[in-house]
């Protein structure tokens, strides 16, 4: 579990419970002797403090993607750094909930097929307009848009299974995070640039936690350093920290639009396309091996 990235507090947890379903066992006569008695539980130390990417990481990675011919993997980062998704979560989202102004999880990718999310709920997330531009673009360039098809289907336009991401994360990810000086790198960490978007913006705790899909106790735990920072700070709402990074960052490099892009107050109807399956204005996978989603 260690070596496939697992955290130690979800380590801890399978092992007391293996250790009590052996210490049952012993006893009830089915085995000898526990074999897990003596495996050493990981520290439940605090863990280091989450460095959530800026908007400027973020576009540049897009700008490589871009400039690559990417889209795909480019759209998929957006979605991660600026809807906060699970990866598990984004790779089984079908176009029929990317709605009008917000995305609705409610299933997640397994090895499987597909499964509820990791919390077993569903959320609406909000969406950002910047986002809204990425996947009018990706929509309009992929071949499999109908409202039941996967955003990020595989090239045979199938559910992602674990190598897949595994093969994603190697080939892509990881040589993407070093050329950007980001070496180490997970796509989940991603997530986190969202979160601090939205604390930057004033958000409440609460808020923040249902956006992102966990307690808001979990969310306070992982980003008070973050809040502490902001607080006094100026409240930048985060599609103006998204635009003024991608000018910066990537003007000239993303892909051309067939369409305008939305008004900052307007309903964003470039999605739809005609399409009935999106509706505007409406509503863990825990590492198993190495190659498992993070």
């Amino acid at each position: 579990m260690q070596a496939a990235g697992v955290g130690p507090a979800a380590t801890r947890k399978a092992l007391m419970v293996l250790q009590g379903i052996f210490s049952c066992a012993v006893n009830w006569g089915h085995v000898q002797s526990n074999p897990v008695v003596g495996v050493r539980k990981p520290s439940a130390k605090r863990q280091r403090a989450v460095t959530p990417p800026s908007p400027a990481v973020v576009e540049r990675m897009r700008g490589e993607l871009l400039a690559a011919g990417q889209l795909r993997d480019a759209t998929l980062v957006s979605v991660l750094a600026y809807a906060g998704l699970r990866p598990q979560e984004a790779l089984g989202l079908p176009w029929s909930n990317v709605r009008g102004r917000t995305l609705l999880i409610d299933r997640a990718q397994s090895d499987e097929g597909l499964k509820d999310t990791k919390t077993g709920g569903t959320r609406s997330v909000r969406l950002l307009a910047p986002l809204v531009a990425d996947l009018a673009a990706w929509r309009l360039a992929s071949d499999r848009s109908g409202a039941d098809d996967l955003v990020f289907p595989t090239g045979s336009g199938e559910l992602w299974r674990d190598y897949d991401w595994a093969n994603w994360r190697r080939r892509v990810f990881d040589p993407l995070a070093a050329s950007v000086g980001v070496s180490g790198m997970r796509p989940y960490d991603l997530r986190h640039a969202f979160c601090s978007l939205l604390i930057g913006e004033g958000m409440s705790v609460v808020e923040v936690a249902r956006q992102a899909g966990h307690a808001p106790t979990m969310t306070l735990a992982t980003y008070a350093h973050v809040i502490a920072d902001l607080q006094d700070g100026e409240r930048v709402s985060a599609e103006a920290s998204i635009r003024a990074a991608r000018e910066a960052e990537v003007s000239g490099k993303c892909p051309p639009r067939a369409t305008p892009p939305p008004a900052e107050n307007e309903n964003p109807s470039v999605l739809g396309m005609g399409d009935p399956g999106l509706e505007p204005g409406t509503s863990s996978l825990s590492e198993k091996r190495s190659n498992r989603l993070s």
